[in-house]
């Protein structure tokens, strides 16, 4: 059973950093698109950043600059440096993995971790 642990949310003051983890099991996880998105209350979930196969980087433009998504294969884990964070950054984050394979998408979900910037 494919899954997807996220961990590394928490509270944390304006400008400060938190570093959120997603190690995925069951999956040939070089092969997948990995990727953040983040939900806050009565918001639709929104992209943060993904990152291809090949270490192709896309960002969401709120968080250009400020967070950086990386992963390492060796360890089934795509990470997201969240630096200068901002109240607005506060939402539930959530790891995905997507793949699409012989006209086939395979798309997973973690549970997700909450983030909290506030004073």
């Amino acid at each position: 059973q494919v899954q997807l642990v996220e961990s590394g949310g928490g509270v944390v003051q304006p400008g400060g950093s938190l570093r959120l983890s997603c190690t995925a099991s069951e999956i040939t996880f070089s092969s997948y698109t990995m990727g953040w998105y983040r939900q806050a209350p009565g918001k639709q979930r929104e992209l943060v950043a993904t990152i291809a196969s090949g270490d192709f980087t896309n960002y969401a433009d709120s968080v250009k600059g400020r967070f950086t998504i990386s992963r390492d294969n060796a360890k089934n884990t795509v990470y997201l440096q969240m630096n200068t964070l901002k109240p607005e950054d506060t939402a539930v984050y959530f790891c995905n993995a997507v793949r699409s394979i012989l006209g086939l998408r395979y798309n997973y979900w973690g549970q997700g971790t909450q983030v909290t910037v506030s004073s």
